[in-house]
C-alpha cells in the first residue's frame, strides 16, 4: 500500500516544477512578500522560504538566525520575541514576517505554493517544538495542499511523516552517503545538488525506479549551459535563484509558448520602440509605443529564445522595451545621467537585459555614455546605451552634482539607491587622453563614493 501510494503521488505529481529559492532573491529582498510575488509572477510553481522559532516561539521566515544580513541590525531569531524582531526592516521596506502573517497574505491566493525548509539541527536541539508549530499552522490555515517540506534533517522529516502523514516531503543532500533506505521510504522526492547529479548522472534514474522525484539545487545563473544538461537529464524540478530564467526551460521543455501575465507595464526609453503583430513571422507595423506609454502585457510569447509581451490583439513588442518592476519613481534620478566604465574594471555589455545575453563586448574606458532606456528591478537594474545592455552594478553613474539630484536620490528607498556614484563635476572628461581614468580622478581630487 506505501508503494502504491507514492506511485500515484508521483504519477501525479510528475512535470518540471520551478521552485523560486527564497523568493525572487536577484530582484527583491530574499523571503519578503515583494520576493515572493516576483517569483510567482515569473512563473515559480513554488516559492522556497526558511523557518526558526524566536524566543516566544513563534515561526520567523529567514534564512539566517542572525538576521544582520538582510535587516543590517545583528539580531538572533533565537534570542529575540517577535515583537522586537518584527521591527526590523529589508532594504525594500518590509518587516521582518512570521509564517502566520505569509499564510493570512496567501491564503485566498490558491495558486501560490511554497516549499518549507526546517532550519535545525536536531543532533543539537532535541526538541521537535519548530516542526510541531509549522504542521500546527499548515493546519489552520489549510494549506496541506499547498506546500511542501525540505530538510537537510532527517529526524525533522521523519517527525513531519508522523505529523503529516499525508505531506510532501523532500530530502535535501549535499553528499551521495546520505541517500539510504532508512529515508527513502519517508520521503516524496530528493533535492539533490548539482554537483552530486554531474558526478553521478545514474542517480536519477535510479531514484525514478524507486518512483522518488528529483529535485536539483545549485548556485544557479543565467547561462545556458547547465540549464540545457538540466532539461536534458529529465530532473523534476529545479531550486534556483532565477524563476524567470527556471520558467523560461520550463517552456521550451513542455513545449508551451504562450503563457498569461495581465500586468501594467512602462516604456522608459528616450525614442520610440515598434511593435508587430506577432512575434514569430516579427513583420515591423508603421505603429509604435512612445516614451513614457504604459502599456497593459496580457501575455509573454517566447519565440527564437527571444521574450516578448503582447499588449494587445495582434500587438506584440519586445520585453526588453517593456518594464513591469521599476516605476518612474525608481529611475528619476538616474534618468538624465550618464554612465561611464570604472576604473580598471570591465562592465561587460549584453544584448538584452539578461544574463544569457552576454557578449564578448566590453564598456570602453575613459567615455561617458547616455543612458536611452531602464529594465530589470531596483535591486537588480539594467541601464541601455548605444552600445547595448549594461548592469547599473557594473558603472559609475555621472551626473550627481546638484542637491536637487541627491533630494531626489535619498527619496528612493533602500533598495533603489545605487552608491556608484561620481560625486564632483569634471567638464573635460574624457579630454585628457594621455592617461587613464584613475589617474585623472586621483589628479583632480574627484571623489567616487
Amino acid at each position: 500500500m506505501l508503494a502504491i501510494f507514492f506511485i500515484l503521488i508521483f504519477l501525479t505529481s510528475s512535470g518540471f516544477t520551478v521552485v523560486g529559492h527564497r523568493g525572487d532573491p536577484t530582484k527583491y529582498p530574499e523571503e519578503t512578500i515583494q520576493s515572493n510575488n516576483s517569483a510567482f509572477d515569473s512563473g515559480a510553481d513554488y516559492v522556497e522560504l526558511d523557518l526558526h522559532l524566536s524566543k516566544d516561539g513563534v515561526l520567523v521566515v529567514s534564512h539566517d538566525d542572525d538576521l544582520f544580513r538582510v535587516t543590517h541590525t545583528h539580531a538572533i531569531v533565537s534570542q529575540n520575541t517577535f515583537q522586537t524582531l518584527s521591527q526590523l526592516q529589508y532594504d525594500n521596506g518590509e518587516h521582518i514576517i512570521s509564517l502566520d502573517q505569509l499564510f493570512t497574505y496567501y491564503k485566498n491566493k490558491p495558486n501560490t505554493k511554497f516549499v518549507l525548509e526546517t532550519k535545525i539541527d536536531h543532533s543539537i536541539d532535541p526538541s521537535y517544538e519548530l516542526e510541531d508549530k509549522i504542521a500546527q499552522t499548515v493546519k489552520k490555515y489549510h494549506m496541506e495542499k499547498r506546500i511542501m517540506i525540505h530538510s537537510f534533517s532527517n529526524a525533522s522529516l521523519f517527525h513531519f511523516r508522523k505529523l503529516l502523514p499525508d505531506a510532501y516531503l523532500i530530502q535535501i543532500v549535499g553528499s551521495l552517503k546520505r541517500i539510504n533506505f532508512s529515508i527513502l521510504p519517508q520521503v516524496n522526492a530528493v533535492n539533490v545538488s548539482s554537483d552530486i547529479i554531474q558526478e553521478h548522472p545514474f542517480l536519477i534514474h535510479w531514484l525514478h525506479r524507486l518512483h522518488r522525484q528529483v529535485y536539483v539545487w545549485a548556485e544557479m545563473d543565467e547561462s545556458p549551459t547547465l540549464w540545457h544538461w538540466l532539461i536534458n537529464k529529465n530532473v523534476d524540478g529545479v531550486v534556483t535563484n532565477f524563476p524567470a530564467t527556471g520558467f523560461k526551460y520550463k517552456l521550451a521543455k513542455s513545449g508551451t509558448k504562450k503563457y498569461p501575465i495581465n500586468r501594467k507595464g512602462i516604456y522608459f526609453g528616450k525614442t520610440k520602440a515598434p511593435i508587430m503583430m506577432n512575434p514569430y513571422v516579427r513583420i515591423k507595423q508603421n505603429r509604435y509605443v512612445h516614451p513614457g506609454q504604459t502599456v497593459n502585457v496580457m501575455y509573454g510569447v517566447r519565440a527564437d529564445d527571444k521574450l516578448y509581451y503582447q499588449i494587445a490583439e495582434k500587438t506584440f513588442i519586445s520585453a526588453e522595451f517593456v518594464n513591469l518592476d521599476l516605476t518612474r519613481k525608481d529611475i528619476a534620478p538616474y534618468e538624465y545621467k550618464q554612465i561611464l566604465a570604472k576604473p580598471n574594471q570591465k562592465a561587460t555589455i549584453y544584448e538584452l537585459p539578461e544574463n544569457s545575453a552576454k557578449t564578448k563586448r566590453i564598456l570602453p574606458q575613459n567615455k561617458l555614455f547616455k543612458i536611452e532606456n531602464f529594465n530589470g528591478t531596483p535591486q537588480n537594474m539594467w541601464l541601455y546605451t548605444k552600445l547595448g545592455w549594461i548592469k547599473a552594478k557594473d558603472i559609475l553613474f555621472y551626473g550627481f552634482f546638484t542637491k536637487e539630484d541627491f533630494q531626489d536620490y535619498n527619496s528612493l528607498p533602500k533598495i533603489s539607491r545605487y552608491n556608484n556614484l561620481v560625486l564632483l563635476n569634471y567638464p573635460n572628461l574624457p579630454a585628457y587622453k594621455t592617461m587613464n581614468y584613475f589617474e585623472i580622478l586621483k589628479n583632480t581630487h574627484e571623489i567616487i563614493k
